[in-house]
Protein backbone atom coordinates (compact mmCIF):
# COMPACT_ATOMS: atom_id res chain seq x y z
CA UNK A 1 0.00 0.00 0.00
CA UNK A 2 1.13 3.39 -1.28
CA UNK A 3 1.00 5.74 1.99
CA UNK A 4 -0.46 9.07 1.50
CA UNK A 5 0.91 11.64 4.30
CA UNK A 6 -1.24 14.91 3.23
CA UNK A 7 -4.90 15.07 4.21
CA UNK A 8 -6.74 13.55 1.50
CA UNK A 9 -10.50 12.88 1.20
CA UNK A 10 -11.88 9.48 0.45
CA UNK A 11 -12.34 9.39 -3.29
CA UNK A 12 -8.70 10.92 -3.44
CA UNK A 13 -7.00 8.30 -1.25
CA UNK A 14 -8.68 5.68 -3.55
CA UNK A 15 -7.75 7.00 -6.66
CA UNK A 16 -3.80 7.56 -5.27
CA UNK A 17 -3.90 3.44 -4.62
CA UNK A 18 -1.86 0.62 -5.55
CA UNK A 19 -4.41 -1.61 -7.28
CA UNK A 20 -3.21 -4.57 -8.24
CA UNK A 21 -4.66 -6.39 -11.53
CA UNK A 22 -8.17 -8.72 -10.07
CA UNK A 23 -6.20 -11.41 -12.17
CA UNK A 24 -3.81 -11.47 -9.64
CA UNK A 25 -6.01 -10.97 -6.57
CA UNK A 26 -8.14 -14.05 -8.05
CA UNK A 27 -4.87 -15.85 -7.96
CA UNK A 28 -3.88 -15.13 -4.74
CA UNK A 29 -7.24 -16.20 -3.25
CA UNK A 30 -6.89 -19.30 -4.93
CA UNK A 31 -10.11 -19.03 -7.83
CA UNK A 32 -8.44 -20.93 -10.94
CA UNK A 33 -8.65 -18.95 -14.41
CA UNK A 34 -11.23 -20.49 -15.69
CA UNK A 35 -13.73 -19.67 -12.62
CA UNK A 36 -12.88 -15.61 -13.41
CA UNK A 37 -14.94 -14.12 -15.51
CA UNK A 38 -13.44 -9.78 -15.99
CA UNK A 39 -15.09 -6.94 -15.95
CA UNK A 40 -12.12 -4.34 -17.22
CA UNK A 41 -9.46 -4.59 -15.34
CA UNK A 42 -10.11 -4.40 -11.46
CA UNK A 43 -13.61 -6.39 -11.33
CA UNK A 44 -14.82 -9.78 -12.12
CA UNK A 45 -17.64 -12.10 -11.21
CA UNK A 46 -16.63 -15.84 -10.18
CA UNK A 47 -17.89 -18.69 -11.63
CA UNK A 48 -19.12 -20.56 -8.76
CA UNK A 49 -19.67 -23.62 -10.52
CA UNK A 50 -15.60 -23.69 -11.53
CA UNK A 51 -14.06 -23.61 -8.03
CA UNK A 52 -12.68 -26.79 -6.62
CA UNK A 53 -15.60 -28.19 -4.54
CA UNK A 54 -14.78 -28.46 -0.38
CA UNK A 55 -11.77 -27.27 -0.34
CA UNK A 56 -12.55 -24.38 2.69
CA UNK A 57 -15.18 -24.07 5.57
CA UNK A 58 -14.20 -20.65 6.67
CA UNK A 59 -15.03 -19.04 9.76
CA UNK A 60 -17.30 -16.52 9.76
CA UNK A 61 -16.89 -13.26 11.69
CA UNK A 62 -19.98 -10.75 11.60
CA UNK A 63 -19.05 -7.48 11.79
CA UNK A 64 -22.43 -5.24 13.31
CA UNK A 65 -23.07 -1.54 15.31
CA UNK A 66 -24.31 -0.13 17.85
CA UNK A 67 -27.35 2.03 17.29
CA UNK A 68 -26.68 4.18 14.02
CA UNK A 69 -26.77 8.09 14.13
CA UNK A 70 -26.82 10.74 10.74
CA UNK A 71 -22.92 11.31 11.99
CA UNK A 72 -22.46 7.88 10.81
CA UNK A 73 -20.21 4.98 12.20
CA UNK A 74 -18.51 3.51 9.59
CA UNK A 75 -19.06 0.09 9.90
CA UNK A 76 -18.33 -0.92 6.16
CA UNK A 77 -14.57 1.01 7.02
CA UNK A 78 -13.94 -1.52 10.09
CA UNK A 79 -15.08 -4.30 8.65
CA UNK A 80 -12.69 -3.67 5.53
CA UNK A 81 -9.75 -2.48 8.23
CA UNK A 82 -10.27 -6.28 10.21
CA UNK A 83 -10.33 -8.07 7.06
CA UNK A 84 -6.86 -5.79 6.36
CA UNK A 85 -5.50 -6.76 10.00
CA UNK A 86 -6.37 -10.44 9.87
CA UNK A 87 -4.18 -10.96 6.85
CA UNK A 88 -1.33 -8.97 8.10
CA UNK A 89 -1.76 -11.52 10.72
CA UNK A 90 -0.77 -13.90 8.65
CA UNK A 91 -4.93 -15.22 8.39
CA UNK A 92 -6.59 -16.71 5.05
CA UNK A 93 -9.15 -13.52 5.18
CA UNK A 94 -11.62 -12.84 2.51
CA UNK A 95 -14.52 -9.90 2.82
CA UNK A 96 -18.08 -10.31 1.84
CA UNK A 97 -20.06 -7.20 1.75
CA UNK A 98 -23.34 -5.37 0.61
CA UNK A 99 -23.41 -3.78 -3.01
CA UNK A 100 -24.08 -0.03 -2.37
CA UNK A 101 -27.38 1.30 -3.62
CA UNK A 102 -27.73 4.48 -5.76
CA UNK A 103 -30.44 5.63 -3.53
CA UNK A 104 -27.87 6.88 -0.37
CA UNK A 105 -24.96 6.84 -2.84
CA UNK A 106 -27.28 9.94 -4.10
CA UNK A 107 -29.56 10.51 -1.28
CA UNK A 108 -28.32 10.79 2.45
CA UNK A 109 -24.91 9.69 2.96
CA UNK A 110 -23.15 8.97 -0.02
CA UNK A 111 -20.74 6.46 -0.99
CA UNK A 112 -20.35 2.99 0.97
CA UNK A 113 -17.21 1.32 -0.11
CA UNK A 114 -15.71 2.08 3.52
CA UNK A 115 -13.25 5.01 3.75
CA UNK A 116 -9.70 6.29 4.21
CA UNK A 117 -6.63 3.42 4.21
CA UNK A 118 -9.71 0.93 4.76
CA UNK A 119 -11.72 0.71 1.39
CA UNK A 120 -12.65 -1.60 -1.47
CA UNK A 121 -11.91 -0.47 -4.98
CA UNK A 122 -12.76 0.50 -7.67
CA UNK A 123 -14.64 2.63 -5.09
CA UNK A 124 -16.35 4.83 -8.04
CA UNK A 125 -17.06 1.99 -9.84
CA UNK A 126 -18.71 -0.05 -7.19
CA UNK A 127 -20.52 2.95 -5.65
CA UNK A 128 -22.27 3.51 -9.36
CA UNK A 129 -23.52 0.44 -10.93
CA UNK A 130 -20.88 -1.80 -10.26
CA UNK A 131 -21.12 -4.54 -12.53
CA UNK A 132 -25.35 -4.36 -13.29
CA UNK A 133 -26.61 -6.81 -10.70
CA UNK A 134 -28.85 -4.27 -8.61
CA UNK A 135 -30.41 -3.14 -12.56
CA UNK A 136 -30.61 -6.58 -13.22
CA UNK A 137 -32.80 -7.09 -10.16
CA UNK A 138 -34.81 -3.36 -10.94
CA UNK A 139 -35.59 -5.16 -14.69
CA UNK A 140 -36.63 -8.58 -13.32
CA UNK A 141 -38.97 -6.85 -11.07
CA UNK A 142 -40.38 -4.94 -13.44
CA UNK A 143 -40.30 -7.52 -15.92
CA UNK A 144 -43.44 -9.41 -13.55
CA UNK A 145 -44.80 -5.99 -13.15
CA UNK A 146 -45.17 -6.26 -16.71
CA UNK A 147 -46.47 -9.39 -16.97
CA UNK A 148 -49.53 -8.70 -14.57
CA UNK A 149 -50.19 -5.69 -15.96
CA UNK A 150 -50.51 -8.07 -19.47
CA UNK A 151 -52.30 -11.11 -17.88
CA UNK A 152 -55.14 -8.38 -16.75
CA UNK A 153 -54.94 -7.11 -20.45
CA UNK A 154 -55.29 -10.35 -22.30
CA UNK A 155 -58.33 -12.04 -20.30
CA UNK A 156 -57.28 -12.20 -16.50
CA UNK A 157 -57.54 -15.77 -16.64
CA UNK A 158 -56.27 -16.49 -13.42
CA UNK A 159 -59.04 -13.92 -11.59
CA UNK A 160 -56.62 -11.17 -10.42
CA UNK A 161 -58.27 -8.66 -8.48
CA UNK A 162 -56.59 -5.33 -9.55
CA UNK A 163 -57.23 -4.03 -6.20
CA UNK A 164 -55.03 -6.51 -4.23
CA UNK A 165 -52.05 -6.91 -6.50
CA UNK A 166 -49.32 -6.55 -3.82
CA UNK A 167 -46.10 -6.19 -6.35
CA UNK A 168 -44.91 -3.00 -7.02
CA UNK A 169 -42.37 -1.84 -9.51
CA UNK A 170 -39.19 -0.58 -8.38
CA UNK A 171 -36.14 1.55 -8.90
CA UNK A 172 -32.77 1.67 -7.17
CA UNK A 173 -33.34 5.84 -6.28
CA UNK A 174 -35.01 7.74 -3.59
CA UNK A 175 -38.03 8.69 -5.20
CA UNK A 176 -41.01 9.81 -3.01
CA UNK A 177 -43.37 11.11 -5.96
CA UNK A 178 -42.96 7.25 -7.02
CA UNK A 179 -44.23 5.94 -3.60
CA UNK A 180 -48.06 5.75 -5.31
CA UNK A 181 -48.97 5.77 -8.83
CA UNK A 182 -51.99 4.80 -11.44
CA UNK A 183 -50.62 2.90 -14.33
CA UNK A 184 -52.84 1.73 -17.51
CA UNK A 185 -54.21 4.92 -17.93
CA UNK A 186 -54.83 5.90 -21.79
CA UNK A 187 -57.82 3.78 -22.97
CA UNK A 188 -58.16 0.22 -24.18
CA UNK A 189 -55.05 -0.19 -26.09
CA UNK A 190 -53.00 1.01 -23.02
CA UNK A 191 -53.94 -1.76 -20.15
CA UNK A 192 -55.99 -2.18 -16.93
CA UNK A 193 -56.14 1.31 -14.63
CA UNK A 194 -55.31 0.74 -11.12
CA UNK A 195 -53.54 1.59 -8.42
CA UNK A 196 -49.81 0.65 -8.32
CA UNK A 197 -46.42 1.85 -6.49
CA UNK A 198 -42.42 2.05 -6.55
CA UNK A 199 -40.21 0.63 -3.50
CA UNK A 200 -36.49 1.12 -4.41
CA UNK A 201 -35.15 -1.81 -5.69
CA UNK A 202 -33.23 -2.96 -2.52
CA UNK A 203 -36.78 -3.30 -0.97
CA UNK A 204 -37.56 -5.60 -3.78
CA UNK A 205 -38.39 -9.49 -3.12
CA UNK A 206 -36.25 -10.46 -5.57
CA UNK A 207 -33.68 -8.43 -4.00
CA UNK A 208 -34.36 -10.57 -0.99
CA UNK A 209 -34.31 -13.84 -2.68
CA UNK A 210 -31.15 -13.13 -4.63
CA UNK A 211 -29.52 -12.64 -1.88
CA UNK A 212 -30.80 -15.65 0.11
CA UNK A 213 -30.52 -18.67 -2.98
CA UNK A 214 -28.55 -21.10 -2.42
CA UNK A 215 -28.03 -21.67 -6.21
CA UNK A 216 -29.79 -21.16 -9.52
CA UNK A 217 -32.37 -23.72 -9.26
CA UNK A 218 -33.07 -22.55 -5.76
CA UNK A 219 -33.69 -19.15 -7.23
CA UNK A 220 -35.76 -20.10 -9.77
CA UNK A 221 -37.86 -22.39 -7.16
CA UNK A 222 -38.12 -18.89 -4.36
CA UNK A 223 -38.83 -16.67 -7.16
CA UNK A 224 -42.01 -19.00 -8.26
CA UNK A 225 -43.31 -18.80 -4.80
CA UNK A 226 -43.70 -15.14 -4.77
CA UNK A 227 -47.42 -13.63 -3.88
CA UNK A 228 -47.66 -11.30 -6.53
CA UNK A 229 -51.39 -10.62 -5.31
CA UNK A 230 -55.18 -11.77 -4.58
CA UNK A 231 -57.82 -13.33 -6.77
CA UNK A 232 -61.34 -12.13 -6.08
CA UNK A 233 -62.06 -14.82 -4.05
CA UNK A 234 -59.15 -14.04 -2.02
CA UNK A 235 -56.60 -16.71 -3.07
CA UNK A 236 -53.14 -16.13 -3.30
CA UNK A 237 -51.27 -15.86 -7.07
CA UNK A 238 -48.03 -16.67 -6.97
CA UNK A 239 -44.90 -15.83 -9.82
CA UNK A 240 -45.78 -19.93 -10.42
CA UNK A 241 -49.11 -19.13 -11.44
CA UNK A 242 -47.87 -16.71 -13.85
CA UNK A 243 -45.60 -19.07 -15.18
CA UNK A 244 -42.85 -16.72 -15.58
CA UNK A 245 -40.33 -17.44 -12.94
CA UNK A 246 -38.20 -19.05 -15.49
CA UNK A 247 -38.19 -16.26 -17.35
CA UNK A 248 -37.29 -13.80 -14.27
CA UNK A 249 -34.10 -16.11 -13.48
CA UNK A 250 -32.92 -16.03 -16.76
CA UNK A 251 -32.68 -12.35 -16.36
CA UNK A 252 -30.94 -12.63 -12.94
CA UNK A 253 -28.31 -15.69 -14.09
CA UNK A 254 -25.12 -13.68 -15.19
CA UNK A 255 -26.34 -11.44 -12.18
CA UNK A 256 -26.37 -14.10 -9.67
CA UNK A 257 -22.67 -15.14 -9.67
CA UNK A 258 -20.23 -13.00 -7.19
CA UNK A 259 -18.21 -10.26 -7.68
CA UNK A 260 -14.93 -9.92 -7.14
CA UNK A 261 -13.08 -6.43 -5.96
CA UNK A 262 -10.14 -6.05 -3.53
CA UNK A 263 -9.55 -3.92 -0.81
CA UNK A 264 -6.03 -1.05 -0.56
CA UNK A 265 -4.34 -3.43 1.13
CA UNK A 266 -4.94 -6.18 -1.41
CA UNK A 267 -7.66 -8.34 -0.02
CA UNK A 268 -9.92 -10.25 -1.76
CA UNK A 269 -13.80 -8.83 -1.05
CA UNK A 270 -16.45 -10.54 -2.70
CA UNK A 271 -19.66 -7.65 -2.96
CA UNK A 272 -22.71 -9.10 -3.91
CA UNK A 273 -26.67 -8.24 -3.18
CA UNK A 274 -27.83 -5.12 -1.04
CA UNK A 275 -31.08 -5.29 0.94
CA UNK A 276 -31.90 -2.60 2.95
CA UNK A 277 -31.57 -3.45 6.79
CA UNK A 278 -34.33 -1.58 8.11
CA UNK A 279 -36.79 -2.89 5.30
CA UNK A 280 -35.44 -6.42 4.54
CA UNK A 281 -33.00 -8.51 6.11
CA UNK A 282 -29.68 -5.97 5.38
CA UNK A 283 -27.07 -8.54 4.24
CA UNK A 284 -24.96 -9.69 1.75
CA UNK A 285 -25.76 -12.67 -0.51
CA UNK A 286 -25.24 -16.05 0.59
CA UNK A 287 -24.08 -17.02 -2.69
CA UNK A 288 -21.35 -14.73 -1.89
CA UNK A 289 -20.78 -15.63 1.74
CA UNK A 290 -20.17 -19.37 1.43
CA UNK A 291 -18.08 -18.67 -1.64
CA UNK A 292 -16.12 -16.88 0.49
CA UNK A 293 -16.15 -19.68 3.33
CA UNK A 294 -14.88 -21.91 0.85
CA UNK A 295 -12.30 -20.01 -0.22
CA UNK A 296 -10.80 -18.13 3.16
CA UNK A 297 -10.19 -19.24 6.17
CA UNK A 298 -11.85 -16.82 7.99
CA UNK A 299 -14.55 -14.68 6.10
CA UNK A 300 -15.50 -11.30 7.79
CA UNK A 301 -18.99 -9.89 7.03
CA UNK A 302 -21.32 -7.16 7.65
CA UNK A 303 -25.16 -6.41 8.77
CA UNK A 304 -26.51 -3.07 8.10
CA UNK A 305 -27.39 -0.61 10.74
CA UNK A 306 -26.98 -1.74 14.55
CA UNK A 307 -27.25 -5.28 16.20
CA UNK A 308 -31.14 -4.65 16.70
CA UNK A 309 -31.43 -5.01 12.60
CA UNK A 310 -29.30 -6.56 10.34
CA UNK A 311 -27.20 -9.06 13.22
CA UNK A 312 -30.62 -10.47 14.66
CA UNK A 313 -31.98 -10.83 10.81
CA UNK A 314 -28.51 -12.69 9.96
CA UNK A 315 -29.18 -14.95 13.03
CA UNK A 316 -32.32 -15.35 12.03
CA UNK A 317 -32.31 -15.29 8.52
CA UNK A 318 -29.62 -15.57 7.02
CA UNK A 319 -27.72 -17.77 8.82
CA UNK A 320 -30.77 -20.39 9.10
CA UNK A 321 -30.93 -20.19 5.06
CA UNK A 322 -27.44 -20.37 4.62
CA UNK A 323 -26.76 -23.45 6.86
CA UNK A 324 -23.92 -21.74 8.69
CA UNK A 325 -23.43 -19.33 12.26
CA UNK A 326 -21.46 -16.72 13.13
CA UNK A 327 -18.64 -17.60 14.81
CA UNK A 328 -17.28 -14.02 16.11
CA UNK A 329 -19.59 -10.93 16.64
CA UNK A 330 -17.56 -7.13 15.96
CA UNK A 331 -19.86 -4.14 17.30
CA UNK A 332 -18.86 -1.40 16.04
CA UNK A 333 -19.39 1.96 18.77
CA UNK A 334 -17.77 5.32 18.13
CA UNK A 335 -17.58 8.15 20.52
CA UNK A 336 -19.81 10.42 18.39
CA UNK A 337 -22.36 7.93 18.17
CA UNK A 338 -22.50 7.41 21.79
CA UNK A 339 -22.26 11.27 22.72
CA UNK A 340 -25.27 12.08 20.51
CA UNK A 341 -27.09 8.94 21.96
CA UNK A 342 -25.96 10.66 25.44
CA UNK A 343 -27.68 14.16 24.55
CA UNK A 344 -25.61 15.63 22.63
CA UNK A 345 -26.88 17.25 19.71
CA UNK A 346 -24.76 16.67 16.08
CA UNK A 347 -23.73 19.83 15.37
CA UNK A 348 -21.83 19.85 18.65
CA UNK A 349 -20.45 16.28 18.54
CA UNK A 350 -16.52 17.58 17.85
CA UNK A 351 -16.58 19.11 20.95
CA UNK A 352 -14.91 17.03 23.86
CA UNK A 353 -17.95 15.33 26.18
CA UNK A 354 -16.57 12.52 27.84
CA UNK A 355 -19.51 12.68 30.21
CA UNK A 356 -22.03 12.66 27.07
CA UNK A 357 -19.93 9.17 26.30
CA UNK A 358 -20.23 7.58 29.72
CA UNK A 359 -24.61 8.95 29.26
CA UNK A 360 -24.64 7.08 25.86
CA UNK A 361 -23.38 4.03 26.94
CA UNK A 362 -26.52 2.29 27.83
CA UNK A 363 -27.06 1.88 23.84
CA UNK A 364 -23.75 0.29 23.62
CA UNK A 365 -24.22 -2.01 26.51
CA UNK A 366 -28.26 -3.24 25.20
CA UNK A 367 -26.23 -4.43 21.71
CA UNK A 368 -23.79 -6.39 23.77
CA UNK A 369 -26.50 -7.82 25.69
CA UNK A 370 -28.42 -8.35 22.47
CA UNK A 371 -25.66 -10.51 20.87
CA UNK A 372 -24.88 -12.24 24.27
CA UNK A 373 -28.44 -13.39 24.36
CA UNK A 374 -27.40 -15.62 20.99
CA UNK A 375 -24.41 -17.03 22.60
CA UNK A 376 -21.41 -15.23 21.21
CA UNK A 377 -19.66 -12.97 23.64
CA UNK A 378 -18.73 -10.42 21.05
CA UNK A 379 -15.70 -7.67 20.15
CA UNK A 380 -16.12 -4.02 20.58
CA UNK A 381 -14.36 -1.97 18.04
CA UNK A 382 -14.25 2.01 18.93
CA UNK A 383 -13.43 3.00 15.86
CA UNK A 384 -11.52 6.47 15.90
CA UNK A 385 -12.54 9.58 14.42
CA UNK A 386 -9.89 12.49 14.23
CA UNK A 387 -12.06 14.57 16.73
CA UNK A 388 -12.20 12.24 19.45
CA UNK A 389 -10.14 12.55 22.38
CA UNK A 390 -8.12 9.66 24.55
CA UNK A 391 -10.41 10.92 27.62
CA UNK A 392 -13.87 10.07 25.58
CA UNK A 393 -12.57 6.80 23.90
CA UNK A 394 -11.17 5.64 27.43
CA UNK A 395 -14.69 6.16 28.84
CA UNK A 396 -15.88 3.42 26.43
CA UNK A 397 -12.44 1.42 26.97
CA UNK A 398 -12.82 1.64 30.62
CA UNK A 399 -16.25 0.77 30.78
CA UNK A 400 -15.59 -2.41 28.51
CA UNK A 401 -12.85 -3.11 30.42
CA UNK A 402 -15.20 -3.55 34.14
CA UNK A 403 -18.28 -5.31 32.65
CA UNK A 404 -15.76 -8.02 31.07
CA UNK A 405 -15.88 -6.67 27.21
CA UNK A 406 -13.03 -7.71 25.02
CA UNK A 407 -12.58 -4.12 23.03
CA UNK A 408 -9.78 -1.78 21.49
CA UNK A 409 -9.90 1.00 19.33
CA UNK A 410 -10.06 0.78 15.81
CA UNK A 411 -7.67 3.39 14.01
CA UNK A 412 -8.40 2.33 10.32
CA UNK A 413 -9.73 4.83 8.65
CA UNK A 414 -5.87 6.57 9.30
CA UNK A 415 -4.16 3.51 9.26
CA UNK A 416 -5.24 0.90 7.31
CA UNK A 417 -5.11 -2.99 8.45
CA UNK A 418 -2.11 -1.56 10.67
CA UNK A 419 -5.08 0.30 12.59
CA UNK A 420 -6.93 -2.81 13.22
CA UNK A 421 -4.35 -5.44 14.40
CA UNK A 422 -5.62 -5.09 18.48
CA UNK A 423 -9.15 -5.65 17.08
CA UNK A 424 -7.96 -8.91 15.05
CA UNK A 425 -6.05 -10.38 18.03
CA UNK A 426 -9.09 -10.37 20.06
CA UNK A 427 -11.28 -11.85 17.00
CA UNK A 428 -8.89 -14.51 16.69
CA UNK A 429 -8.95 -15.30 20.61
CA UNK A 430 -12.86 -15.51 20.02
CA UNK A 431 -12.68 -17.64 17.02
CA UNK A 432 -10.25 -20.16 18.88
CA UNK A 433 -13.44 -20.22 21.86
CA UNK A 434 -16.37 -22.28 21.11
CA UNK A 435 -19.62 -20.62 21.84
CA UNK A 436 -23.11 -21.31 22.29
CA UNK A 437 -24.95 -19.86 18.78
CA UNK A 438 -28.46 -20.52 19.35
CA UNK A 439 -31.61 -18.59 17.65
CA UNK A 440 -33.72 -16.65 20.12
CA UNK A 441 -37.35 -18.46 18.74
CA UNK A 442 -38.83 -21.45 17.21
CA UNK A 443 -39.75 -20.67 13.70
CA UNK A 444 -42.33 -22.66 14.46
CA UNK A 445 -43.91 -20.57 17.36
CA UNK A 446 -47.01 -18.30 16.30
CA UNK A 447 -45.90 -15.07 14.47
CA UNK A 448 -47.05 -12.78 17.50
CA UNK A 449 -44.97 -14.86 20.28
CA UNK A 450 -41.85 -13.86 17.58
CA UNK A 451 -42.58 -10.63 16.64
CA UNK A 452 -42.52 -10.35 20.92
CA UNK A 453 -39.71 -12.55 21.63
CA UNK A 454 -37.59 -9.75 19.25
CA UNK A 455 -39.11 -6.29 20.90
CA UNK A 456 -38.12 -7.64 24.41
CA UNK A 457 -35.27 -9.34 23.87
CA UNK A 458 -33.34 -7.63 21.19
CA UNK A 459 -34.88 -4.41 22.03
CA UNK A 460 -35.46 -4.31 25.44
CA UNK A 461 -39.18 -3.27 25.04
CA UNK A 462 -41.81 -4.43 27.14
CA UNK A 463 -44.87 -5.46 24.16
CA UNK A 464 -46.29 -5.13 21.12
CA UNK A 465 -49.41 -3.64 19.32
CA UNK A 466 -51.03 -4.84 16.47
CA UNK A 467 -53.19 -2.60 14.48
CA UNK A 468 -56.59 -3.96 13.01
CA UNK A 469 -54.66 -4.23 9.14
CA UNK A 470 -51.90 -6.26 11.01
CA UNK A 471 -54.47 -8.66 12.63
CA UNK A 472 -56.55 -9.24 9.53
CA UNK A 473 -53.42 -9.91 7.43
CA UNK A 474 -52.13 -12.19 10.72
CA UNK A 475 -54.97 -14.72 10.29
CA UNK A 476 -54.55 -14.69 6.56
CA UNK A 477 -51.34 -15.46 6.95
CA UNK A 478 -52.00 -18.29 9.01
CA UNK A 479 -55.05 -20.05 7.21
CA UNK A 480 -52.62 -20.14 4.27
CA UNK A 481 -50.13 -21.97 6.49
CA UNK A 482 -47.40 -19.52 5.96
CA UNK A 483 -46.79 -18.53 9.98
CA UNK A 484 -44.10 -21.00 10.05
CA UNK A 485 -41.73 -18.18 8.57
CA UNK A 486 -38.84 -16.70 10.57
CA UNK A 487 -40.10 -12.52 11.25
CA UNK A 488 -38.01 -9.65 8.74
CA UNK A 489 -38.84 -6.50 11.30
CA UNK A 490 -39.22 -3.19 9.15
CA UNK A 491 -37.80 -0.66 12.03
CA UNK A 492 -36.15 2.61 12.29
CA UNK A 493 -32.59 2.43 12.75
CA UNK A 494 -32.10 5.06 14.72
CA UNK A 495 -34.00 4.06 17.92
CA UNK A 496 -34.63 0.45 19.35
CA UNK A 497 -38.64 1.72 19.19
CA UNK A 498 -40.31 2.86 16.47
CA UNK A 499 -40.02 6.08 16.65
CA UNK A 500 -36.49 7.56 15.34
CA UNK A 501 -35.73 10.13 17.73
CA UNK A 502 -36.26 8.02 20.87
CA UNK A 503 -32.03 7.61 21.34
CA UNK A 504 -29.69 6.01 24.29
CA UNK A 505 -31.68 2.65 25.58
CA UNK A 506 -35.39 3.86 25.73
CA UNK A 507 -37.41 1.18 28.15
CA UNK A 508 -41.07 0.32 29.11
CA UNK A 509 -42.12 0.89 25.22
CA UNK A 510 -44.41 -0.77 23.28
CA UNK A 511 -43.64 -1.54 19.33
CA UNK A 512 -46.59 -1.02 16.99
CA UNK A 513 -46.75 -3.18 14.09
CA UNK A 514 -48.73 -1.86 11.15
CA UNK A 515 -48.70 -4.33 8.39
CA UNK A 516 -47.41 -8.06 8.22
CA UNK A 517 -46.55 -8.93 4.76
CA UNK A 518 -45.91 -12.51 3.50
CA UNK A 519 -42.75 -12.59 1.08
CA UNK A 520 -43.19 -16.59 0.79
CA UNK A 521 -40.33 -16.49 -1.62
CA UNK A 522 -37.66 -14.87 0.73
CA UNK A 523 -38.57 -17.22 2.97
CA UNK A 524 -39.63 -14.79 6.11
CA UNK A 525 -42.66 -12.25 7.08
CA UNK A 526 -42.28 -8.28 6.80
CA UNK A 527 -43.51 -6.24 10.34
CA UNK A 528 -43.63 -3.04 9.31
CA UNK A 529 -43.42 -0.50 12.25
CA UNK A 530 -43.62 3.37 12.71
CA UNK A 531 -43.52 5.10 9.70
CA UNK A 532 -40.94 2.98 7.61
CA UNK A 533 -40.80 3.52 3.68
CA UNK A 534 -39.89 1.27 1.46
CA UNK A 535 -39.40 4.17 -1.05
CA UNK A 536 -37.57 6.76 0.68
CA UNK A 537 -37.21 9.88 -0.21
CA UNK A 538 -33.95 12.57 -0.70
CA UNK A 539 -33.40 14.80 1.56
CA UNK A 540 -33.01 18.50 1.40
CA UNK A 541 -29.11 18.77 0.49
CA UNK A 542 -28.97 15.30 -0.77
CA UNK A 543 -25.63 13.65 -1.59
CA UNK A 544 -25.53 14.16 -5.28
CA UNK A 545 -25.12 18.34 -5.14
CA UNK A 546 -21.77 17.42 -4.00
CA UNK A 547 -20.71 15.81 -7.13
CA UNK A 548 -19.06 16.16 -10.21
CA UNK A 549 -17.24 15.37 -12.58
CA UNK A 550 -14.07 16.89 -14.93
CA UNK A 551 -13.17 16.47 -18.81
CA UNK A 552 -10.45 13.74 -17.81
CA UNK A 553 -13.64 11.58 -16.01
CA UNK A 554 -12.07 12.51 -12.97
CA UNK A 555 -14.81 12.16 -10.24
CA UNK A 556 -15.34 14.58 -6.93
CA UNK A 557 -17.63 14.44 -4.59
CA UNK A 558 -18.91 11.13 -4.26
CA UNK A 559 -17.95 10.66 -0.15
Amino acid sequence: MTKITETLTDLEIAAKADIRPIKDIAEAAGIPEEAVELYGKYKAKIDVSQLPKGTKNGKVVLVTAISPTPAGEGKSTVTVGLADALSRLEEKTMIALREPSLGPVMGMKGGATGGGYSQVLPMEEINLHFNGDIHAITTANNALSAMIDNHLQQGNQLQIDPRRIAWKRVLDLNDRALRNVVVGLGGPAHGVPREDGFDITVASEIMAVFCLASDLVDLKERLSQIVIGYTYGKEAVTVRDLGVEGALTVLLKEAFKPNLVQTIDGTPALIHGGPFANIAHGCNSIMATNTARQLADIVVTEAGFGADLGAEKFMHIKARQGNFSPDAVVIVATVRALKMHGGVPKEELKEENAEAVRAGIPNLEKHIDTIRRFGIEPVVAVNRFTSDTPEEMEEILHWCETNDVAAAVANVWEKGGEGGLDVARHVIKQLNTPNQFAPLYDVKDKVANKIRTIVQEVYGGQDVHFTDQALKQLMTIEQNGWDKLPVCMAKTQYSFTDEPKLLGRPKDFTITVREIIPKLGAGFLVCLTGDIMTMPGLPKQPAALNMDIDKEGNITGLI
